[in-house]
Parts: C-alpha cells; sequence; structure tokens
C-alpha cells in the first residue's frame, strides 16, 4: 500500500501536492518547480469555480460576506489553496471587501460598542480578510484600518468576543483563533511589534485551556472542537487551532500536547484523517447560507480526506511529532 504522503503527491489537486510539498516536506515556496505548480493552482477546476460568479467588472455581484461565496470567503479560499500571490486580477474582490468593512453597515452591525466592558466585534471578518489579503499580496493602505480593529478591540484576556448578550470579560474561541492567525501573519512579514504583542496575547486564551478543555474542571469546552473539518471558515476545532499554533510558532508549547495526541487519535489505518463534519453545502443553488460552489471532499469517519489530511499532517511535522503512520504506509 502505498504511504499516505505518496498519495497526497499524486492527488489530482494541485493544492493538495502544493501543500505536501511546501507543508509537509519542506520545499522551497520559490522553487521554478514550485512556482509551476501554483499557476497550476491558478488555472485548476476549483478556482475557475470559486471564481465562476465574477462579472465584467472582477467582482462577485452579491454580499462581500454570503457564505461562502461571496469575495470574502473567495478571497479566504484561495489563499488557503496556494493560489499564486501578486494576482492583479483579484484586486476588484478585494476592493469589494475592504469597501464592506469600511462602511456604515459594518460598522453598525458588526462592531458593538457597549457603555460598560469592551466592545463586541466580529473579529474574524477582519481577520479572514487580513489573512487573505497579506497572503495573496494584495496590499492596500486601508488593510491598516482592519489591524487597528483587532488592536483597538482585543479584550483583557487577548481574544475577542461578538456576543452582544455576553456576560463577563471571557472570549469566544470561534470568534478569536482567525484575528489571532492574521495578526500573527502581519508580525512574521512585517515586524510589527503591536502585532507580535496582542498575537501572543491571544495565544493564552487557547494554550490555557490545551486548545478544547476548561480550566474549570478539565472538560470538553464543546464537541465540536474534538472534530475535524475543512474548510473552517471562521469556526473553531482542535486541527485549525493546532494549525494556527505552529504558523505562529507555539506549536512546541507543552500545553498542545493533549490537542495533539487528540489529532493523532483520529488517524486511520491508511495514515489518513477523516473530515468528520462540515460547514459547507456543496451546491451551485442559492440555499440560505453555506453555499460552496465546490465540494471538499465530503465526510467520513473511515475515509481519508485529502484536505484535513494534509492539514493534520502539516501539524505534525511542525510539532515533531511522527508523519508516517505507524505501519509506514
Amino acid at each position: 500500500m502505498e504511504s499516505v504522503i505518496s498519495r497526497l503527491l499524486q492527488s489530482g489537486e494541485p493544492s493538495i501536492r502544493y501543500k505536501t510539498r511546501i507543508q509537509v516536506l519542506g520545499e522551497a515556496p520559490d522553487s521554478p518547480s514550485v512556482r509551476q505548480l501554483q499557476e497550476e493552482i491558478r488555472v485548476s477546476p476549483r478556482v475557475k469555480k470559486l471564481l465562476s460568479e465574477r462579472g465584467p467588472d472582477g467582482r462577485i455581484p452579491f454580499h462581500p460576506y454570503a457564505k461562502f461565496y461571496g469575495a470574502h470567503w473567495v478571497l479566504r479560499a484561495l489563499a488557503e489553496l496556494g493560489y499564486p500571490p501578486g494576482d492583479e486580477t483579484l484586486i476588484p474582490l478585494r476592493d469589494q471587501t475592504l469597501e464592506w468593512i469600511a462602511s456604515q453597515e459594518y460598522e453598525t452591525r458588526l462592531i458593538r460598542r457597549r457603555k460598560t466592558g469592551p466592545a463586541r466585534i466580529h473579529a474574524s471578518v477582519d481577520g479572514n480578510a487580513i489573512f487573505a489579503i497579506l497572503t495573496l499580496k494584495l496590499g492596500n493602505p486601508r488593510l491598516d484600518i482592519l489591524i487597528g480593529h483587532l488592536l483597538d478591540y482585543q479584550w483583557p484576556d487577548g481574544g475577542w468576543n461578538c456576543d452582544i448578550k455576553a456576560k463577563g470579560a471571557t472570549s469566544s474561541f470561534d470568534e478569536s483563533l482567525v484575528p489571532f492567525r492574521a495578526l500573527a501573519l502581519h508580525a512574521r512579514l512585517t515586524g510589527n511589534r503591536d502585532s507580535r504583542k496582542a498575537a501572543e496575547k491571544a495565544a493564552e486564551v487557547f494554550l490555557s485551556r490545551r486548545l478544547c478543555w476548561r480550566r474549570s474542571d478539565g472538560s470538553v469546552i464543546k464537541r465540536g472542537y474534538t472534530e475535524l473539518h475543512f474548510p473552517s471558515y471562521w469556526h473553531y476545532d482542535v486541527l485549525s487551532s493546532l494549525k494556527v499554533m505552529a504558523e505562529a510558532g507555539f506549536i512546541g508549547d507543552a500545553r498542545c500536547k493533549d490537542a495533539l495526541d487528540l489529532l493523532e487519535s483520529k488517524r486511520l489505518p491508511d495514515g489518513g484523517f477523516p473530515a468528520e463534519k462540515a460547514y459547507y453545502r456543496a451546491t451551485t443553488k442559492m440555499v440560505p447560507s453555506g453555499r460552496s460552489l465546490v465540494n471538499w471532499g465530503g465526510t467520513s469517519s473511515r475515509r481519508l480526506n485529502e484536505w484535513v489530511t494534509v492539514e493534520a499532517l502539516t501539524v505534525l511535522k511542525a510539532s515533531r511529532r511522527q508523519v508516517a503512520s505507524p505501519s509506514g504506509r
């Protein structure tokens, strides 16, 4: 039986091959063969489908945050796929996203200030936009507005929360992971000390709870956090958390051990990992929410999902755990 890595390297998805070579095998991202692979990603059926609803002006004629086919989500998906950076044809989607975030609608609906206590903000919106724009190298002066949102509205415990009814001063896991990822990336690319300090503070929200468990009694915070998904979009789970910890340089923290053990416990006999649940609905029909123009491999507790598998192997590689299955198959 071929090894799981060999299987990924033979995938029909160029993004899977790209992620395996860069994230698991550690190839140089600027090598000619890798750049050629990114060009293959650019013209792949998956990317063409994601961009298929653009109009003549280069924009997608829906609300930028329409889940999961609006401009905001398409840019985020392209950034995850390894789409080649610096493509000016994506600028209309960038501007569409940034114009919305700078709008009165966003200010009114998604930033909720309180007379007392920290403001409620949908920080994952800003975080995903920052991550996509930085990764795709679509820089814009308005990016500073998004960074400012996250720095200004960070809660005392290090995270963020969008629930206007929430009591106390405890951040939301679902709302805090994406901005943590974005600020860590911004700090890494620019050397910005404020972003780095904020990312370090945000990391403690998760590390202090071993990524999935309550501090009070050690119980699992939420069952869904222990299940594997791809894409995670704005949701939180153990795999997305471990991936961000690896990207931000915290995967070596001893408090990641239990989450890594949990991830390893989900390895299938063939060495791969399953997608246990999904947040999307693969359909071209207009549905209320969760519409995805592409399928991300479906779900099954017994079948390898290439997207989840390459992410899991990336995390295990970063944590210096065994990447190949114990049998070597």
